[in-house]
């Protein structure tokens, strides 16, 4: 065992509860620029996007109800902490997006910065969320359980489903939000895949 892995210790339920606070602030804001110049994501929250465009539906509401069917897959695979605390961080969520106009208001943002900064930020929130042993649930799930039962690589599965969502969105948004949306979702991937590598972050 390599003195880094000796020293690191599980998060206390305080930091546990701290993080996922922090996170959905950060995922909400990211989504707020998003939303401001028309744009959207990939997985359960880029779903909620199109439903929302082409419903006027809440994005809150839309998004807590597409995650409910992914629960028992979240309490099968992760168990019974990570399903509470992914379940938690999406209702927080859901509801922090419903009321943030009253506190959060965006006059003017051009596409290209609304997806850059979007992502990242949405990016940095869902890494707080993860070393946290939390998600926004959905998609990801889903792909984890595929992965087992049937051997299709989790990856490939959340890739393909966030293409078809986005592509889905040619329907109901302009080709060029839907282009600057892609942008967005690879700006959020690549925060991941820099910052939540196995051996860069030990402690739970």
């Amino acid at each position: 065992m390599s003195p880094l892995a000796a020293k690191s210790a599980p998060h206390s339920r305080v930091e546990d509860a701290l993080a996922l606070c922090m996170g959905v602030v950060l995922i909400s804001v990211g989504i707020a620029f998003l939303a401001s110049a028309g744009l959207l994501t990939g997985g359960m929250a880029g779903l909620a996007f199109v439903l929302h465009y082409t419903t006027g539906l809440g994005f809150g509401p839309l998004f807590f109800l597409l995650n409910l069917p992914f629960y028992w897959l979240a309490l099968r695979k992760m168990g019974w902490g990570f399903t509470l605390k992914t379940f938690t961080a999406v209702l927080m969520l859901s509801l922090l997006v419903e009321v943030q106009a009253h506190f959060l208001s965006i006059a003017q943002m051009d596409a290209w910065y609304a997806a850059v900064a979007g992502g990242v930020i949405m990016g940095m929130g869902m890494l707080v969320l993860f070393r946290h042993r939390s998600s926004l649930g959905g998609v990801g799930i889903a792909a984890l359980y595929l992965q087992e039962r049937f051997g299709w690589r989790a990856g490939k599965v959340q890739m393909g489903v966030d293409c078809c969502i986005l592509l889905l969105a040619l329907f109901t948004v302009e080709p060029a939000r839907v282009f600057w949306s892609v942008l967005a979702a690879l700006v959020l991937n690549l925060v991941l895949a820099m910052n939540h590598r196995p051996g860069r972050y030990t402690a739970v």
